[in-house]
């Protein structure tokens, strides 16, 4: 029985074990045994956990034996990003010289799902500095795409999407900046959450200073293989802490939740060169939330293009202040590459520019807000081109700017705060296909909703998908 539960979502692992039908420490060793048999190939996690996961199992169940309350997350093998503190390990980061590193305390979230019963078995990757669509690094070596080592798995949290992807835990923590929950689960075929800013609480002891637009920005979520899993973990990574001053106490489902949905469907822009299976899956996915009772309207969200350049504008002006002295110093050369493509043609912002600039962007965030009053779900691709060849941003600044370009969907849509759930419908000429759902904030509910719509209607599930290991 323990060969196959690596395979059970962790809703349906966290039942069989709440109810005594498997323990903690089964659960744990079968995940254990799958990452030991496919990890060595794909890298996804780096920093292995083995004794202290099955510690924590054993913990797990001698809890439920003596009759303790227990959280919904008690006994469900997990893995966390590299780039968040974890006590006892390395926050590297992806960095050679943050490799001793080593916090002294958990970052909120990982004390929330520890307090929720998580068993953490590993920490997954990321490029350095997770500034990359793609994720290798000096320190932890490059992680592959389970469905094709020739293309990324995507970036920053390309690990967690393939840790996922494989077997190697149910849920894996990831974080958003600007694409990087979302990107890797789309180009990994799982479910990707980037929450609202404000709705999962970011700090870490090791690294207290966020830049402002990290603040405005930047945010935690889960990488899963169903939407029920996200919708469980995000329950749990929501809960509040005072170290991160941006949380908001905001309700996980609203009184309208269950009201027909209004959505906006966007598929294509003249400004961008569109694949044709990114528009396929867009297609098909509003197919689907029609026969669901949703009513369709292709609509394109106001300021699009000028959002996704706003994302960088800003970002970039930012990080030279806050980062880029660090990255060019320590980074490695697949970081430092991108790094002079995202910065080539961004011009530093004097004082009176950043506060225009600061203004423009609420304005925008106000006339979204008003376009969800009339659609709450928009429905769009994730990227305008499928999945990137590997090492894509090391080809100079020309090739760079052509990767922005295919990843505006992400970039204004992060700009603004905003939530975004990415969801697979299917594989395409061997790699996966799927859609993004963007929703007003705090308003994950109806993204969670519509995801389950397109996800019952598609029948898709990862690991029937991936050749053997």
């Amino acid at each position: 029985m323990t060969q196959a539960l690596w395979r059970l979502s962790a809703t349906d692992l966290a039942d069989q074990i709440h109810r005594g039908d498997v323990s903690a420490l089964e659960a744990t060793q079968s995940i254990l045994a799958r990452i030991d048999d496919v990890n060595p190939r794909i890298n996804a996690l780096v920093d292995l956990m083995h004794d202290e996961a099955l510690a924590a199992a054993a913990a797990a169940d001698k809890a439920l034996a003596q009759g303790l309350c227990v959280g919904p997350l008690h006994g469900v093998p997990i893995s966390i990003k590299v780039n968040v503190d974890t006590a006892g390990r390395a926050t590297t980061d992806g960095v050679v010289a943050a490799k001793d590193n080593i916090a002294t305390s958990d970052s909120p979230l990982v004390a929330s799902l520890r307090a929720a019963g998580a068993v953490i078995v590993g920490r997954n990757n990321t490029p350095a500095f997770s500034l990359r669509w793609f994720t290798d690094n000096d320190l932890h070596g490059r992680t592959l795409n389970p469905f094709d080592a020739s293309v990324t798995p995507g970036g920053s949290s390309g690990g967690a999407a393939a840790a996922v992807a494989m077997g190697m835990g149910a849920i894996a923590h990831g974080n958003d900046y600007g694409g990087s929950i979302r990107y890797p689960a789309w180009a990994c075929g799982v479910v990707g959450l980037r929450t609202t800013t404000g709705r999962v609480p970011s700090y870490k002891a090791s690294a207290p200073n966020r830049i402002i637009t990290n603040q405005l920005m930047s945010v935690q979520g889960p990488l899963t293989r169903t939407i029920a899993d996200a919708r469980l973990a995000l329950q749990v990574m929501a809960r509040g802490s005072p170290l991160d001053p941006n949380w908001v106490p905001a309700p996980l489902d609203f009184a309208d939740t269950q009201h027909p949905l209004r959505v906006a469907v966007f598929k294509r822009h003249a400004a961008y060169d569109v694949d044709p299976t990114v528009t396929a899956a867009v297609e098909q996915a509003a197919q689907w939330l029609a026969a669901a009772g949703c009513e369709i309207e292709e609509v394109e969200p106001p300021h699009f293009e000028e959002g996704a350049f706003l994302w960088r504008q800003m970002v970039m002006d930012d990080m030279r202040r806050g980062g880029q002295p660090a990255m060019e110093a320590m980074a490695d050369a697949g970081t430092q590459s991108a790094l002079r493509g995202y910065m080539d043609g961004v011009n530093a912002l004097d004082r009176d520019q950043t506060l225009d600039m600061q203004m423009r962007r609420f304005n925008i965030c106000r006339d979204w807000a008003v376009f969800f009053e009339q659609y709450p779900v928009l429905l769009m691709p994730n990227s305008w081109q499928r999945q990137f060849p590997i090492d894509a941003d090391k080809g100079g600044p020309d090739q760079v700017h052509q990767l922005l370009a295919a990843q505006a969907p992400l970039l204004g849509t992060a700009m603004m705060g905003l939530p975004g759930l990415s969801v697979p419908t299917g594989v395409v000429n061997g790699l996966p296909v799927g859609v993004q759902l963007v929703t007003g904030r705090f308003r994950e509910d109806l993204a969670l909703r519509a995801g389950e719509m397109i996800e019952q209607a598609a029948g898709y599930a990862v690991l029937d998908h991936l050749a053997p290991l």
